[in-house]
């Protein structure tokens, strides 16, 4: 999958996958694991090649090598239309072998009884990983992981410290909660008269489940986020948006515009990564002097993370080398090889604990890395799978619309909930 610009890896992504074989469950291939590593199979990953082609090619030289029947095809697709082509495969039998997804593209190939059930064929692999991550492949409603987890990545909050400082805050001691978040946004925009905001995008479903909102019935069946923690959340974010503490802009936001906003002094704190920081230091000398770094905030202890996962096509003729070879990819040094190419993290158990991301040297980078990666360790994807854009897209709308006060924050979820909860039943 691409890498964008700050690599918060699968930010934006969550595509509609319509597979005509939908439910059908019939895996046609084998589930057995266990045999002889032999074959030629097919590996698709996602707008890859271009920045990491000698970085695959060694992998799969390593591969072969390691078990001399297999011969492994690399093929990368572009970001462009990469849900439309798996949709395609999968309706016409030519999906790869081992594929590259993400949790939202997995969910209707399980459904569909194409993506092979890993806590079956290669259960004996489950200790490698982190647990959250090896539950990000997990599907609502079904039993079963479909997919190796991969790569991981998540970013810290990002505060500018004279701005904290101008409004008489504390620059040293950046909000660590929601209450504390909300009291120092409305004071920052009270003191500015309303030309700073601390905020400047609309919550979105991570944002509620970092809240503690439960999104989902446990059978995956309807969606759950207009309980009374959700209705609690937008009405406090209804209160910053009339205080100006959330930018008037927040409604169209996108994650450049907010960048932007940060840059110029207009926002207080925003979400990013390491790579950010170069950014700052060229575009920004000012900001880069008085930058703050602080944890995402949540009431679960956990932040969110983003992952990437490798599956294997249940109807592969070759399952013991799809199989051996999505742990290949995934297994523990290999991951670290990838993570000191491109800022990302293993999601391999005990990778984290290297000293390339617990020891700082210094360096802006080093910090974030090494923030990152402690909070990593018991990190969880709080989108829901079943999740789509259009879903997304209603929510925003409903929010847009409380915001605006053309209705009650209940009201927009309630309706938020209809939307998404007629969306799931039309997947299928």
């Amino acid at each position: 999958m691409p890498i964008p610009r700050g690599a918060l890896v699968a930010a934006a992504v969550a595509l509609v996958l319509p597979l005509s074989a939908c439910g059908s469950g019939d895996s046609g291939g084998s589930t057995d694991a266990s045999g002889k590593i032999e074959g030629d199979i097919t590996f698709q990953t996602w707008n890859l090649r271009a920045n990491f082609k000698p970085y695959f090619e060694g992998v799969v030289a390593d591969f072969e090598k390691k078990y001399p029947g297999t011969h492994v095809k690399w093929i990368d697709q572009p970001a462009e239309g990469y849900a439309d082509k798996i949709s395609a495969d999968a309706a016409g039998g030519t999906l790869p072998d081992v594929v590259n997804v993400s949790p939202d593209l997995v969910a209707p190939l399980a459904k569909a009884g194409l993506a092979l059930d890993l806590d079956k064929s290669a259960a004996r692999y489950k200790k490698e990983y982190l647990a959250g991550a090896w539950a990000g492949h997990q599907v609502p409603g079904m039993t079963g992981t479909y997919a190796f987890p991969w790569y991981l990545n998540t970013g810290p909050l990002f505060y500018n410290k004279s701005l904290f400082e101008k409004a008489g805050l504390d620059a040293s001691q950046p909000p660590t909660t929601y209450d504390e978040l909300f009291t120092d946004a409305l004071r920052l925009a009270d003191k500015s008269d309303g030309k700073v905001a601390t905020l400047a995008n609309v919550p979105t479903i991570e944002d509620f489940g970092r809240y503690g909102v439960e999104l989902m019935n446990k059978e995956g069946t309807a969606f759950s986020f207009n309980d009374a923690k959700g209705v609690q959340l937008l009405t406090k974010y209804k209160e910053l948006y009339d205080a100006k503490a959330l930018d008037p802009q927040a409604l169209t936001a996108t994650p450049e515009s907010s960048g932007k906003k940060f840059l110029t002094g207009a926002v207080a704190m925003n979400p990013g990564s390491a790579l950010d920081l170069g950014n700052f230091k060229k575009q920004a000398p000012n900001l880069y002097k008085n930058i703050g770094i602080t944890d995402q905030i949540t009431s679960t202890g956990k932040v969110n993370m983003y992952v990437m996962g490798v599956m294997v096509n249940a109807r592969t003729k070759h399952t013991p080398a799809a199989v051996a070879f999505a742990h290949f990819v995934t297994d523990a040094q290999n991951q670290m090889s990838f993570a000191k190419k491109v800022a990302i993290f293993p999601s391999t158990a005990g990778s984290l604990d290297d000293p390339y991301f617990t020891k700082e040297d210094g360096t802006d980078e080093t910090r974030v890395r090494v923030a990152a990666a402690k909070s990593l360790k018991n990190a969880v994807n709080y989108t829901p799978v079943l999740f789509s854009e259009q879903m997304k897209t209603a929510l925003r709308n409903e929010i847009a619309k409380a915001l605006q006060g053309k209705q009650s924050p209940r009201t927009a979820l309630d309706n938020a909930v209809k939307a998404c909860d007629t969306l799931l039943r039309q997947q299928g």
